[in-house]
């Protein structure tokens, strides 16, 4: 996986897949044109998860409405496979079903297919880093839906399982801070350190978490009430 900085898209590997030949196309070369650099395209979902695999994109920019495997089983493969991969989605279903859904399969944003170019390529570069992106509307959604989640009991606990891993006063002031939707530039500018130090500190929590993205990650931290904190 690239060691993707905040210098420019140049080193983010972006792969695309939809199964209309003009508009992959025309997005993967407007991609390509900016500087991202475009490694692979795909038309349905079980090329998708080939191709994802062989390529090793960080960002896989991904429609839905895939012939042969629906794109939400493309997203949970391609994440289960390789959990440092980051899936946009790409879709021109602003349904809260299938929004929630996406996220849900591992989706890290979800942007509807209305949106510009420079929308496109502003969320694929936060994507890249691990900000959750989402149409205007959307994101409030997803945050309701855990928040509902959260509320649901927790099922019985088996008494043999080890405690939950200790993290340290800086980790658990990060994770407090994504779980109230800033991302990772707006947390750097708030605890006066680097980019880099706050990507740091969230992939060692997934670490000792076991949790596997950004969305598991808010997730758990709204279970235990840090963003209300």
């Amino acid at each position: 996986m690239t060691d993707i900085t905040q210098d420019g898209p140049g080193s983010i590997k972006v792969m695309v897949v939809d199964d209309h030949p003009m508009w992959r196309d025309a997005v993967a070369r407007d991609l390509a044109e900016s500087g991202f650099e475009v490694v692979a395209t795909a038309g349905d979902g079980d090329q998708a998860v080939r191709r994802a695999k062989a390529a090793v994109p960080d960002v896989l920019v991904l429609d839905l409405n895939l012939p042969g495997k629906p794109g939400v089983q493309v997203c949970k493969e391609v994440v289960a496979a390789d959990p440092a991969l980051r899936v946009l989605v790409l879709s021109a279903s602003g349904e809260h079903a299938d929004v929630l859904e996406a996220v849900k399969s591992g989706a890290t944003g979800y942007l509807l297919k209305s949106a510009s170019t420079e929308e496109l390529q502003d969320a694929v570069r936060r994507t890249a880093v691990g900000d959750p992106v989402f149409t205007p509307g959307l994101a409030g959604l997803v945050l309701g839906e855990y928040r509902r989640l959260a509320s649901e009991p927790a099922p019985a606990q088996d008494t043999d399982e080890p405690k939950a891993p200790r993290l340290t006063d800086r980790e658990t002031e990060v994770l407090r801070l994504v779980a109230k939707g800033l991302s990772y530039k707006q947390i750097a500018e708030r605890l006066v350190i680097s980019h880099r130090t706050v990507q740091n500190h969230v992939q060692n929590t997934l670490g000792k978490l076991q949790l596997h993205n950004r969305v598991e990650l808010v997730r758990y931290a709204i279970e235990r009430g840090l963003d209300d904190e």
